[in-house]
């Protein structure tokens, strides 16, 4: 008797000529491009969680949304962004989050978050270049920047 299993397909579509690319040198293009592309009118009411995808010249391969969550937090599944990373044959990643509060500083649970993704990228030699907290008024706090990366 044969036994069935279920064929998996992964693929990835990118359409853009990478000359096009936007590229990231800074924690404010990256802030900016989040912003860009965040949904102004919910960025007040719930959390998201976001990560940009990057080729190996800092060059945005995409924006990839993992959760949407609450008030006060959301979740993130750790094996979904890595799913989604290595799908997309990607080198490195800017994760970002917004506050709806309005408050800048991350709190333990996104410093223990932010460590947990670095050090399984580690495994997969996938950088996290920053971890980007956004608020509704459009300030933003670089984990990079502060050095707590």
């Amino acid at each position: 008797m044969e036994t069935k299993v279920n064929e998996i397909a992964i693929s990835y579509s990118g359409s853009i000529k990478t000359k096009l690319l936007p590229k990231i040198s800074s924690s404010r293009d990256a802030a900016n491009l989040f912003f860009e592309h965040w949904d102004k009118q919910n960025i007040e009411l719930f959390e998201s969680f976001k990560m940009l995808l990057l080729n190996n010249s800092n060059k945005v391969k995409g924006i990839y949304t993992l959760s949407t969550g609450g008030i006060t937090g959301t979740l993130v599944d750790i094996r979904i962004v890595f799913a989604v990373v290595l799908k997309s044959v990607t080198t490195s990643i800017i994760l970002a989050h917004n506050h709806p509060s309005g408050t800048l500083q991350p709190s333990l649970p996104d410093k223990s978050l932010t460590e947990k993704i670095k050090k399984a990228g580690e495994l997969f030699d996938i950088k996290v270049l920053d971890h980007l907290i956004l608020t509704p008024d459009g300030d933003y706090f670089s984990f990079a920047d502060e050095g707590i990366l």
